[in-house]
């Protein structure tokens, strides 16, 4: 259930800003018929910075009446403050969740003793499953592979998403823990490399729109057949890279919409909907890439 093509899922909400849970239904359907191996509900690519605690509570607990039993799914618990991200992890005890996906604090830039001292406080906090999430770029703080070595010592502290897209960080942070620490890349672009050097898998921003040829590409590594991967993965690099042509979810919301996963891709404020021209260069990825045609 921590391993392969773990879909980062968007929150889908209305014209007005509403969660829709219609539309999240259809997203669930969607990846369960596409094989994904899990689903990270109200990680950072579901806007968990501008949803409340009820709307957060609200995703997680549909996504799990939807998911049936079908798929596991990982509730997003991070937080910058640590007493909240605390309270976010207990809320899911005994509901069905598989596990908590916490990003680390963003915007304090703690020291690595601080990004230690939260990841443990939340971990000792509760019995479920505890995976990183360390993505710099967003968050203005690294966990160093010294770092995540000390907390994968914890036992529910169980493995790392790491999207730095930096590929020596396999390496480094597989020499320093456990053998059963589980790495899982949090970029597209690298996460077949990534897998290759020893990583099981990806929570991926790419599967919400192109489910099935993420499960295939990671099933295909986890056999060894990085040849036949290759081949998939080609043709779905430049949809890797221009998902991000302007701050995530906003890109990935528009083509969802237009594949009719969803009904509307709003987003709310700080983030704004795809522009004109950043639909003019998903648009042309997409048919590129086989996932709409250019009557669209």
């Amino acid at each position: 259930m921590f391993t392969g093509s773990i879909v980062a899922l968007i929150t889908p909400m209305d014209d007005k800003g509403n969660l829709d849970k219609d539309s999240l239904k259809k997203l669930v359907d969607y990846h369960i018929y596409n094989n994904t191996s899990a689903i990270v509900a109200v990680g950072t690519t579901g806007e968990t910075s501008t949803l409340s605690y009820e709307e957060h509570n609200n995703m997680v607990m549909w996504t799990l009446e939807f998911s049936q039993g079908k798929i596991p799914v990982i509730a997003g618990t991070g937080a910058n403050s640590t007493a909240e991200a605390i309270s976010l992890a207990c809320r899911f005890n005994n509901s069905g969740v598989v596990g908590c996906l916490s990003v680390t604090p963003y915007y304090n830039r703690p020291s690595q003793e601080g990004i230690f001292q939260h990841f443990k406080a939340i971990a000792e906090s509760t019995e479920l499953p505890q995976i990183l999430y360390n993505v710099p770029i967003r968050t203005g703080c690294d966990i160093l592979p010294h770092t995540v070595a000390r907390l994968a010592k914890i036992k529910n502290i169980i493995g790392i998403k790491e999207a730095t897209g930096d590929l020596s960080r396999v390496s480094q942070i597989q020499e320093l823990v456990h053998k059963d620490f589980i790495l899982l890349s949090g970029d597209d672009a690298t996460a077949l490399d990534f897998i290759q050097l020893g990583g099981k898998g990806i929570i991926s921003v790419t599967a919400n729109i192109a489910a099935k040829q993420m499960s295939d590409i990671c099933l295909l590594a986890s056999k060894g057949q990085f040849t036949t991967a290759r081949s998939i993965n080609r043709k779905l690099m430049l949809l890797h890279h221009k998902l991000f042509v302007e701050p995530n979810p906003a890109p990935v919301k528009w083509v969802c919409k237009i594949l009719g996963l969803i009904k509307n891709d709003y987003v709310r404020l700080p983030m704004i909907p795809l522009s004109a021209h950043g639909i003019s260069i998903l648009k042309k990825i997409c048919i590129e890439a086989g996932l709409i045609t250019s009557d669209i």
